[in-house]
């Protein structure tokens, strides 16, 4: 059994006690919130009677001494969770991102480090079946190696609330699962990036609702995102929609369950080769999907078998880089390397 205490009882934790209640072996042994009372609700949601409530995450760690912490707190309260947590000899699963700048993000993965706990970051879209597909299927070599992944991300959504007065809230908010996505799909390193943002006229959004950038992702391959939040009609998925041209032929995605590949074969039609499409296997029972549910899954495995979690912050501060190198890019005009911001 792993006793967990899981602080920061807002509307997405009700994503990760629905995930926690269907794993066996797993306890909810305490509920922490600035707001005593949302954590109280929050116990009674979810028949959590017994878990010790309070405002104060170490003090509720003294008391229940639980092996793990759930952080689904605001990324500005990110570090000071961590620390109290690896005080406390507790492992640590966060929300995304891992952190809300790339020097707080550090500290909190040489902390982990040093403390030897288990650390990982809830980055679910890596639990999309689609996603474990493109991975494989791009592995296997059948159409090559990839050196060009386009990736379009057009919705409108009308929050309210903090993200509407947010700056760079497209890459802060949301970019960072389509980078790693694509970071995960071709097995890319970032190392440099140029971005534009503006702000549209039809924008109801403070700043950054809409971003353009270029990806350097090692070995020769290109990664382009065009994105915004106030681009009403034709709406893409929530995952985006992917091109991927590989060596010998491309994949599509549209991010909902259209994916498709085509392969070069031998021959010309007059000045271009032929192509044959090609069948993305199905999903392998290695496959680990789910979303939270997936992920939490595994990051119990690790705890029990110490094993790093595939979402470890060593390996998503790359991801997080690539985030703030856009942004870094988006204010200086200037492209920025990122290779050091991964390390």
């Amino acid at each position: 059994m792993i006793d967990a205490v899981l602080v920061g009882c807002g509307a997405m934790s009700k994503a990760w006690l629905d995930a926690a209640r269907q794993i066996d072996g797993l306890a909810i042994v305490g509920l922490v919130d600035l707001d005593a009372d949302r954590a109280k609700a929050r116990a009674r949601e979810y028949d959590l009677g017994g878990a010790v409530i309070g405002t104060s995450l170490d003090a509720v760690l003294d008391q229940a001494r639980p092996q793990a912490v759930f952080d689904v707190v605001v990324p500005a309260a990110r570090r000071d969770v961590a620390f109290s947590a690896f005080a406390h000899h507790c492992h640590l699963l966060t929300e995304k991102p891992l952190a809300d700048s790339p020097e707080n993000a550090r500290a909190i993965v040489e902390a982990a480090r040093q403390t030897g706990r288990i650390h990982a970051v809830v980055q679910n879209r890596r639990y999309v079946a689609n996603v474990r597909r493109i991975r494989r299927f791009l592995d296997s070599g059948a159409i090559g190696a990839a050196t060009s992944i386009h990736a379009d991300f057009f919705v409108a959504p009308h929050f309210g609330g903090f993200r509407e007065e947010m700056a760079h809230v497209l890459l802060l908010d949301m970019a960072i699962h389509t980078f790693d996505a694509a970071r995960y799909m071709v097995n890319g390193e970032p190392a440099g990036v140029h971005c534009q943002e503006w702000e549209p006229a039809n924008s109801w959004y403070r700043q950054g609702s809409s971003a353009s950038a270029v990806f350097d992702l090692g070995g020769g391959k290109v990664f382009t995102y065009a994105g915004s939040w106030c681009a009403a009609g034709f709406r893409t998925s929530w995952e985006g929609s992917w091109r991927i041209v590989a060596e010998r032929g491309s994949l599509i995605w549209d991010g909902h369950e259209g994916l498709k590949a085509e392969a070069v074969v031998p021959g010309r039609d007059g000045m271009f080769d032929k192509i044959q499409p090609i069948e993305v296997p199905a999903l392998d029972p290695a496959d680990r999907v789910d979303g939270h549910l997936g992920i939490i899954r595994d990051f119990m495995r690790a705890i029990e078998t110490g094993t790093e979690p595939e979402t470890r912050g060593a390996d998503n501060i790359k991801s997080l880089a690539m985030v703030f190198g856009a942004i870094e890019s988006a204010e200086t005009g200037r492209r920025v390397m990122i290779a050091k911001e991964a390390q």
